[in-house]
């Protein structure tokens, strides 16, 4: 199963208002696991981004200037997610502003169900935690995903795509480590903030220090495992 999970940013909050997307970030995942893949853009909205939304993302007109239009990076971001599943968090905002972004590419053209299937898990996480603050920030503290990277350079399409994938797979079964096997080096904001690169990466130990049981602890255990065994007939850890 092939899975998109997206993030966007804009200049506003209502595209029917005129607002446009000035950040797509996506990352693929097959099977639960990510790949490694990504689309991440930056784009000229050809408006101005609204002080509001300003503070929430920080990426400002003149960083935009010289950065593609919607129309540009359609036909690759289309190749990109067909026949994928997508799965954002409020759905509908992201899917309103696609859709918007298509039809001021071309009149009457297909839309993004044309495409793909959308999965909210906005929707999964008011069912899962009702009644609860069901934001991605709340959601990645209900499970304990580090956040750091959002806390020191704020909202970011394509960081947040990451962060939503380990969010949709706690969700949904639950992932013991995300990244183990993988450098999703991904966040490249050099060019818009030269002051820092994020990279999302989790380093193996190189000296890792392995400490063997001693023939006390070795014999306390055995002598716990009977215990067990003889208060409830049987013991998972003691098959004979």
């Amino acid at each position: 199963m092939r899975q998109i999970v997206i993030d966007t940013e804009t200049t506003g909050l209502e595209p029917e208002k005129g607002h446009r997307i000035i950040e797509i970030g996506c990352v693929e995942m097959v099977d639960r696991q990510l790949t490694g893949n990504k689309f991440h853009k930056y784009l000229n909205p050809g408006r101005e981004v609204e002080i509001d939304a300003l503070a929430i993302h920080g990426i400002t007109n003149e960083f935009l200037q010289d950065k593609p239009t919607f129309a540009d990076i359609l036909p690759e971001f289309l190749e990109f997610i067909r026949g994928a599943e997508l799965v954002a968090h409020n759905a509908d905002f992201d899917v309103s502003f696609i859709n918007y972004e298509m039809e001021m590419v071309a009149k009457n053209t297909k839309l993004l169900d044309d495409y793909v299937s959308v999965f909210d898990t906005l929707v999964l996480a008011r069912k899962k935690f009702p009644g609860q603050r069901n934001t991605l920030d709340a959601i990645c503290k209900r499970y304990k995903i580090d956040l750091s990277e959002r806390k020191l350079h704020g909202h970011g399409a394509l960081l947040d795509a990451q962060l939503l994938a380990e969010a949709y797979l706690q969700m949904t079964g639950g992932q013991g480590n995300l990244f183990s096997d993988q450098d999703l080096s991904s966040v490249d904001m050099l060019s818009y903030k030269a002051s820092f690169k994020t990279d999302i990466t989790i380093n193996k130990p190189s000296n890792l220090i392995i400490t063997y049981a001693n023939s006390i602890e070795l014999t306390a255990h055995e002598a716990l495992l009977e215990k067990i065994k003889k208060a409830s007939k049987r013991c998972l850890w003691k098959q004979e």
